[in-house]
């Protein structure tokens, strides 16, 4: 397949081929939105109708019948493709998430169901890492309590002294394509860079003026912490009330990752002592989960979710918290580039050149 989704255009007669494939295939994108709809339309996918079909639904939430013909499924974050949902779907061969992470899906399921798996491994690495920075200056600056202040009418200093981000520490967990990018800013910034990874590149470090350093090192000595490593079952949790409390006191916390990565209960604790300086939160434990309260209530929703927002009630009445809906990718360009690659994964598995696969 042709590599069209970094400027190059696609060669006519592959796409005409792709094209006739398509239509003997029933792909079906869930949870689309706005951004997907118009990805769709755009020259570079070439998924038009009868080649496809969308919901705004998640996956699971999706009738039995309605899956029954499915061959290739398109999904985001909140779909999840289980056993359970595999066996809904006996025509499937392809699942395509349309995100850089991909533990929402059961790769030992698909595998023994003979079903491919593919992600988007990079179309935001700018984008979330500019997001992180965003983070950062708004709590090293009080951003959000200056600006809520002046809309009233207040234009005193008082409790606003912030602090620079030059000379102070930046403890970077996982140096993968996105912790490189916030390293590289940081380090512009006049930062000392410390970097936690499971595969350390001491060639790398040397280039972009960083360090590699043992996680409770890290932690202990990082003014600012910034999560970026995938959920698996050894990163679940991995800020936890004894991580946390190796970490400096006045810390600031930044994660772009998943939100699972925190205890948030350990969390909440370690912000109301006053141990943690402040938390940047743009993913929170158990997001998929969460609706508006009224009606979670009303529909007798489970303890585990009712759990979650009060939690996320707790987080988002702290001064020294700032949370964002899961919207660190959520840029004009990320969107384009993560539409593009989503198309031209299902192009390659039609043309039989699988790409991106995770299982």
């Amino acid at each position: 397949m042709a590599d069209y989704s970094r400027g190059r255009e696609p060669e006519p007669d592959l796409l005409a081929n792709i094209a006739e494939q398509a239509i003997d295939e029933r792909i079906t994108f869930f949870e689309t939105k706005p951004w997907d709809e118009a990805g769709l339309t755009t020259p570079k996918c070439e998924l038009h109708e009868p080649s496809y079909r969308s919901t705004v639904e998640r996956l699971q939430n999706v009738s039995d019948e309605d899956l029954a013909d499915v061959t290739i499924a398109s999904i985001f974050i909140g779909s999840e493709v289980s056993a359970q949902q595999l066996e809904r779907m006996p025509q499937l061969k392809l699942v395509c998430t349309r995100s850089t992470g991909y533990n929402h899906i059961d790769l030992d399921a698909c595998r023994e169901r003979n079903v491919t798996a593919c992600n988007v491994p990079a179309y935001a690495e700018h984008t979330v890492a500019e997001h992180c920075f965003g983070l950062m200056l708004t709590l090293s600056r009080k951003i959000i309590m200056a600006y809520e202040r002046t809309r009233r009418g207040d234009f005193s200093l008082d409790g606003l002294t912030g602090f620079d981000l030059k000379g102070k520490t930046l403890g970077v967990v996982g140096a993968g394509a996105i912790g490189l990018r916030v390293i590289r800013i940081g380090v512009a910034m006049g930062m000392r860079v410390l970097a936690y990874d499971v595969r350390p590149h001491g060639l790398l470090a040397d280039v972009m003026q960083f360090q590699y350093a043992e996680l409770d090192d890290l932690l202990a000595e990082s003014d600012v912490v910034s999560l970026h490593v995938p959920l698996l079952p050894q990163t679940r949790h991995m800020i936890n009330r004894e991580s946390l409390a190796k970490m400096r006191r006045g810390a600031l916390l930044i994660n772009t990752a998943r939100g699972e990565l925190i205890d948030t209960d350990a969390l909440l604790e370690a912000l109301a002592s006053g141990h943690l300086g402040g938390a940047g939160l743009d993913v929170i434990e158990g997001e998929e989960r969460i609706g508006d309260e009224a009606q979670m209530a009303a529909q007798n929703a489970p303890r585990e979710d009712l759990a979650v927002a009060v939690q996320r009630y707790a987080l988002l009445h702290h001064d020294n918290v700032v949370i964002t809906p899961h919207m660190a990718f959520y840029s004009r360009e990320a969107l384009h580039r993560l539409m593009e690659v989503t198309c031209d994964n299902i192009g390659a598995f039609l043309n039989g050149t699988p790409q991106n696969v995770v299982s």
